[in-house]
């Protein structure tokens, strides 16, 4: 187990871990304009989910939730928008 103040490390390091994670991708489709790779499907479960996140986290006043997802909120919703863009 985990001792209780390695706790919100452990977090913040994960919610800058899965946030960052979506830089590349962003970028490459910034770029490339090639969205034929990404589901549409799965990109807009994806928006919607993180959207309930960060609802849950402001619910919370979790600040590391809070903001990594609404960094990966404009992340994912900028790839979702070029996918509806550029197919």
């Amino acid at each position: 187990m985990v001792s209780a103040e390695w706790v919100p490390a452990i977090g913040t390091a994960a919610a800058v871990l899965t946030t960052l994670c979506w830089v590349p991708q962003a970028l490459k489709i910034i770029l490339t304009r090639d969205t034929r790779s990404i589901s549409l499907i799965t990109q807009a479960t994806l928006v919607a989910g993180i959207v309930m996140w960060l609802v849950y986290g402001l619910e919370m006043d979790d600040q590391p939730l809070i903001w990594a997802n609404i960094v990966t909120l404009c992340l994912n919703t900028l790839i979702l928008g070029m996918k509806l863009r550029f197919g």
